[in-house]
């Protein structure tokens, strides 16, 4: 039996840097033998340098409009597959609306302590670049939260689950949702 039949649309993870949304993608895509799309992965591509460049030559709002370009290219027909996307995907009310129309919408969650254990690992986040990360993530989770919340299907704290159990929650759902005719 094929694992990725009752899928009837792309998976899409949103949630802030550091969450899981590459790993978590990554299991989701072993687990349904399915094409894994990396958001952040296609700019770049497109843009033909790395994001942190991009911010520093062409600023957020460029990157901003690239992303809402490349999220609209994902929502052409194909087989279902799985959509990593960036953390900020959400601050634009056009991507947000893009977001709802290619797939199930997963928000996945994590504590603050461990998204600043996980970025730090990772020097190529612009927006962290700050002498105090911690207040940062704090204030863009805030500022992010109502709108992870009003474009998700699905909310899942990634804070005590391993990849595997959180891939697993989130097939379940899936399923479910999709069973249901969404």
């Amino acid at each position: 039996m094929n694992p990725a039949k009752g899928l009837t649309k792309n998976i899409v993870l949103i949630g802030f840097m550091g969450c899981g949304k590459t790993t978590i993608a990554r299991v989701l895509g072993r687990m349904l033998g399915t094409e894994v799309v990396d958001l952040d992965h296609l700019i770049e591509e497109k843009a033909g340098m790395p994001i942190p460049r991009i911010f520093a030559e062409k600023g957020e709002g460029w990157f901003r409009q690239l992303e809402a370009a490349v999220l609209q290219e994902l929502s052409a027909p194909g087989p279902p597959r799985i959509v990593s996307t960036g953390g900020g995907i959400i601050t634009r009310k056009r991507s947000r609306s893009l977001l709802r129309q290619i797939g199930y919408v997963v928000w996945l969650q994590a504590p603050v302590e461990a998204i600043l254990d996980r970025t730090s690992r990772n020097r190529d986040r612009p927006l962290l670049e700050t002498v105090d990360p911690r207040a940062r993530i704090q204030a863009l989770l805030a500022e992010r939260e109502p709108l992870y919340r009003a474009s998700s299907d699905l909310v899942i704290d990634t804070g005590g689950l391993d990849p595997e159990e959180t891939a697993c929650g989130i097939l379940e759902s899936a399923r479910y949702h999709f069973a249901q005719g969404g």
